[in-house]
């Protein structure tokens, strides 16, 4: 399961995770009042299971939307790659965060009803994102929900100011979720009442069919 903030995360990704461990606080100072109550809505509400959830905030960071969902009284857990998001999440929420690498999950089967990728998936580079949407899948009760949001592109991934990015084209992310056997719920573009050409992120709700 999950490692705690001692252990060392297993696996690939030292680059990005360094850029974050770098880069930490100002990171937290830029991010800390965005508003993502729509992303955090729209994973609630595609969710059929009674209240209280659990949730698993997939690249917590600093733990800002952590502590939303446990003021909402879920139970939510955070899990991230850098060191000092895993320690100021934890300080920040009061929620147990598990330092895991991206690209080398260890997850319990069935354990959440809900999956929050908020900004978080497109680290993941293409050939791996079959592996790990599998995972993601596994880790959800059958009827869990994951919800995405990610910056989109025209396919396109390498590496941009020290991290790695893999920007997808809605319709390639979307076929991407279909083959790891999600079922579609909901799309849409952020930020929200804005045209297209200023809504870089591409933001989607798939659940795990309840029959497996």
């Amino acid at each position: 399961m999950g490692q705690d903030a001692a252990g060392d995360p297993p696996g690939p990704g030292a680059g990005t995770l360094g850029w974050y461990e770098g880069h930490a606080e100002a990171f937290w100072q830029r991010t800390r009042d965005h508003d993502v109550a729509q992303n955090i809505a729209a994973l609630l509400a595609a969710i059929a299971a009674p209240p209280p959830l659990d949730i698993l905030d997939l690249g917590c960071g600093p733990g800002r939307d952590l502590r939303a969902f446990a003021d909402l009284g879920h139970r939510p857990v955070g899990l991230d790659g850098a060191a000092p998001f895993v320690a100021m999440a934890m300080a920040y929420s009061g929620c147990p965060v598990w330092r895991q690498d991206f690209l080398a999950l260890d997850l319990p089967a069935g354990r959440f009803d809900g999956i929050f990728a908020n900004a978080s998936l497109f680290h993941v580079p293409r050939a791996d994102l079959p592996r790990v949407l599998a995972e993601l899948r596994a880790a959800l009760r059958p009827g869990g929900v994951l919800f995405s949001s990610n910056p989109h592109g025209d396919d396109a991934e390498g590496w941009q100011d020290g991290r790695f990015g893999s920007f997808h084209r809605p319709e390639t992310w979307d076929a991407h979720l279909v083959r790891a056997g999600f079922l579609p719920v909901a799309s849409y573009f952020r930020p929200a009442g804005l045209p297209r050409e200023s809504q870089p992120w591409y933001a989607s709700v798939w659940r795990r069919p309840a029959g497996g």
